[in-house]
């Protein structure tokens, strides 16, 4: 019988790969305002440390502060701007026709037959979830969750644990029996500070990130034709994830924590 209780997914990244999308939104919306601003892939790579669009204008955009009388004044404008990127963020993962990444349907089907739980813990918009999910099941997903927690409803974003710790208060079983599923260091910090074990999906933007702490980072979840490249961690065998793969990393984290536990009680 499965340890496994729960799988806890992050959004960009994990479910599909919408980092670029992101990125072309971004400098879509800084075209129109006209900033001179460009955000090329490696700018953007390191701004990725950075958990949340506005917090990344904000950050890079310290210098366009001065134009602004007040503090108020500059967030109001970082906070529309960053409302128009969420809009042609939406039109472009419509129109682009973004898939999710290789083995996201397939486990998320898993865990559905087996009755294990599944939870949506992420620092992006809940339109964003929204439009990505709608486009690529039919209407029954929402039934899907038994938690989603976005900005909208957590506003401390990644690393801090907060939105994790949301997601646990509505799942009825222990951090111990869950999996969450990220792809960036600062949701690696997110999940592992709210106690949970974590696997990593890597990508263009995030796979030279340390994850130290993981329990496991493959560049996929990975399908039966389409099989992972593990970075770090034992995959025990297999060459994609499973919910048997998942539980086996589970044991392994809480024998891990019971051996630190009986080292520091000697």
């Amino acid at each position: 019988m499965l340890k496994l209780r729960a799988i806890v997914f992050d959004v960009d990244g994990t479910l599909a790969d919408t980092e670029e999308v992101h990125r072309l939104a971004f400098n879509e919306v800084f075209d129109e305002y006209q900033l001179g601003w460009h955000w090329s892939p490696a700018l953007y790579t390191e701004l990725l440390a950075i958990s949340g669009g506005r917090e990344r204008i904000t950050a890079y955009g310290q210098d366009l502060r001065a134009r602004f009388d007040t503090e108020l004044e500059f967030q109001q404008f970082v906070t529309g701007m960053h409302r128009e990127k969420t809009r042609r963020y939406a039109a472009l993962l419509t129109g682009g026709g973004v898939v999710l990444r290789p083995g996201i349907r397939r486990l998320m089907d898993a865990a559905r037959e087996n009755g294990i739980a599944m939870a949506i813990a992420t620092s992006s918009a809940r339109s964003n979830f929204e439009t990505l999910m709608h486009n690529n099941f039919n209407g029954d997903w929402q039934d899907w969750f038994t938690a989603v927690e976005t900005c909208d409803s957590v506003p401390d974003k990644k690393p801090s644990p907060a939105v994790y710790k949301a997601v646990l208060q509505h799942l009825q079983c222990d951090p111990d029996q869950i999996v969450a599923l990220e792809d960036t260091r600062n949701g690696l910090l997110a999940a592992r500070a709210a106690g949970l074990t974590t696997v990593i999906t890597t990508h263009r933007y995030t796979h030279d990130d340390d994850f130290t702490g993981a329990a496991l980072v493959a560049d996929s979840a990975g399908e039966p034709e389409q099989p992972f490249t593990v970075a770090q961690g034992n995959a025990h065998g297999r060459d994609w994830l499973t919910l048997e793969l998942l539980d086996a990393l589970l044991c392994d984290a809480n024998k891990s924590s019971a051996q630190e536990r009986r080292r520091a009680s000697a």
